[in-house]
């Protein structure tokens, strides 16, 4: 709304009147807001009005998207109420400008509209007076024109110096009309407030929901998605419930720091709707003031009177305006900080909740690991107590340790995992992958298992790979460690050096590994040699079979007895009794480049061998050496 510059004179005349009755202090000549503090508060409310992308980004659950919604629809209507706010502020500052400029040029001979209308006589006495000197030029001879004319020029160039000054001073006004002491002129200030407008255009689009349906949704929301989220939070694992812990958390800090600004945003419009509240009182109380003193006025005075009706009618029409809004705002604030309570009661009972199965979860996980971990203690202790062969017990150690990383793998897989089925996919593309990349690792782990079975390697045992001869310290699930043994025979000794062979060493075409059977101690060596040209071979193949069978005749218990210990390990090479002629020593002929040879095989026990080998080496010898031989090593 505009006023006409008389009203502009009557706000004048008003406010001298309400200081002459002795009213409080012209509340109603001052507007409630400066153009800055209009700029300031709708800053702050617009900033407040962007934290709904926060709200946004936070919600989740159909019931937070509800709650969202209604917080949309009350922000909203507050946008819009402050921009209305803020432009029936810039209409009273608009007003209050027109009467300031109005009372200063009543007050000021020199004012600019003073100015202007002594130039307005002054251009309309010009053009008086050039009309006339026309009208008399029309009548004057032709010979007496010359002065006439030269009047009428200096006339026309007075009048247009008039027009510049009049013209200049009508920028000035328009200048001035447009800026005040404030900063912001009425029409800047309104040009201000619809770009900031421009900037939301959500704020005050659209049909905005009533009060009663914004308070309902929320409820409702609350208690539709309350057992969904439960139900949800029961099905999680001891990550996700972590991540829920630590993400509901974050989200009840942002909903109390929303809280606090929206606290912030209603106190400021609480001061604000002071001023213009006891504005109002003012100009009832005038209003009052007016009507006592209407009744005793005169005639000439009424007309004054009606002036100032008319223009406390149209201040509090603008204050109400003003006040109206600002009570609107301070019901949306309050419905939109009860739906952040309805909001942060929700994420507080999911939080507890949440926080409620996860000490469940973390319970039950310590617990079961206890109860492994306690078994696997009895179980070694069981061992340990009534399994005293070395190897047997670290079978069952093995397994022992093979059970428990399983099934901690288990409870660790169904305590902290969600989803069962996404995780077995996931793990079967792992295990896919990692057997094509541990070929080599996967096959010596396999080549452990046949390393332990019957007939296996056990620590402490002698074995051969390859050309490698040691004593097995250490059996992995990928390797086997033994301790180089070099030497001869029965002197064999640790070499100060340990070899590493990878399990996988059991499916190798060539190398082997070789290693006496558990239990056995006896083996089978063969000496060859030369015999003499003049010899008879049948004859020395009986002398070398005596004196062979006479030397192993002090071992013939042992020998025998280790013979029954294999047949008894493998039946293949028939019965268990043992015939004279299974331990007999043999004896073979061969011919060769150099003469006639002998071939001597005969059985030994290992912890013997050294002593056998020896004697059968000096019998053989005293067969051979009268006739100038040696005898030769196979």
């Amino acid at each position: 709304m505009t006023r006409t510059p008389s009203c502009l004179l009557t706000l004048a005349l008003l406010a001298a009147a309400v200081a002459h009755g002795g009213e409080p202090p012209a509340p109603e000549s001052r507007a409630v807001m400066t153009a800055d503090q209009v700029i300031e508060i709708l800053d702050e409310t617009v900033d407040w009005y962007r934290m709904l992308g926060t709200q946004q980004q936070a919600a989740a659950q159909p019931s937070e998207l509800l709650i969202l919604y209604a917080n949309r629809q009350a922000a909203d209507r507050v946008m819009a109420t402050a921009f209305e706010i803020a432009r029936a502020n810039a209409e009273l500052l608009s007003s209050e400008a027109g009467a300031a400029r109005a009372r200063a040029e009543e007050a000021s001979p020199e004012s600019l509209t003073n100015t202007r209308k002594r130039l307005d006589a002054q251009r309309a006495d010009l053009q008086a007076q050039i009309d006339a000197a026309r009208a008399g030029l029309a009548s004057t001879p032709r010979a007496d024109r010359a002065q006439p004319q030269a009047r009428i020029d200096a006339l026309q160039g007075q009048l247009d110096l008039v027009n510049a000054r009049r013209n200049l001073l009508a920028n000035m006004s328009q200048f001035e009309g447009e800026n005040d002491g404030d900063g912001f002129g009425a029409n800047a200030l309104k040009a201000h407030i619809d770009a900031i407008a421009v900037s939301i255009p959500s704020a005050g689009s659209g049909a905005p929901a009533t009060a009663a349906a914004i308070a309902a949704k929320p409820a409702d929301a609350a208690s539709a998605g309350a057992a969904d989220e439960r139900m949800q939070i029961e099905d999680y694992g001891i990550w996700d419930l972590g991540s829920a812990v630590m993400r509901l958390r974050s989200k009840a800090r942002m909903i109390d720091s929303i809280d606090r600004r929206t606290a912030d945003l209603e106190e400021m419009f609480e001061r604000i709707r002071i001023p213009p509240q006891e504005r109002l009182k003012v100009l009832a109380a005038r209003g009052d003031a007016l009507s006592a003193q209407s009744m005793d006025s005169t005639t000439s005075s009424l007309r004054s009177v009606r002036d100032q009706y008319d223009t406390i009618a149209w201040l509090f029409q603008q204050t109400s305006a003003m006040v109206t809004p600002l009570s609107r705002v301070d019901v949306l604030l309050g419905q939109y900080r009860r739906n952040l309570s309805n909001w942060e009661e929700l994420t507080k009972r999911q939080l507890s909740d949440s926080v409620r199965v996860l000490a469940r979860r973390l319970g039950l996980f310590t617990g079961l690991l206890a109860i492994v971990f306690a078994g696997a203690y009895l179980w070694r202790r069981i061992v340990f107590r009534y399994v005293p062969d070395g190897r047997r017990r670290a079978r069952f150690l093995l397994l022992r340790r093979i059970v428990v990383w399983f099934l901690v793998t288990m409870i660790i897989l169904s305590t902290f995992v969600t989803e069962i089925g996404s995780l077995a996919t996931f793990a079967g593309l792992i295990t896919a992958g990692l057997a094509v990349a541990l070929q080599s690792v996967l096959v010596s782990v396999v080549g452990y298992f046949f390393l332990v079975g019957k007939h296996g390697v056990r620590v402490g045992d002698r074995v051969q790979v390859g050309n490698v001869i040691g004593e097995v310290v250490d059996m992995g699930l990928v390797r086997l460690q033994l301790i180089e043994l070099k030497g001869e025979g029965s002197n064999l000794t640790p070499s100060g050096r340990v070899v590493a062979f990878a399990n996988s060493v059991v499916f190798q075409a060539s190398g082997g590994l070789f290693k006496q059977i558990p239990g056995i101690d006896l083996a089978w060596h063969e000496v060859g040699l030369v015999l003499p040209p003049e010899a008879d071979p049948a004859e020395m193949k009986q002398r070398l079979a005596s004196v062979v069978s006479d030397v192993l005749e002090d071992y013939r218990e042992d020998i025998v007895r280790q013979t029954q210990a294999m047949r008894r390990t493998s039946l293949v090479h028939g019965p268990e009794e043992v015939q004279p002629q299974d331990i007999q020593p043999q004896v073979q002929l061969r011919f060769a480049a150099t003469g006639v040879e002998a071939l001597v095989r005969y059985p030994v026990t290992l912890q013997d061998a050294a002593e056998i080998d020896e004697r059968v080496s000096r019998e053989l010898q005293a067969v051979i050496t009268p006739r100038g031989m040696e005898p030769v090593p196979a």
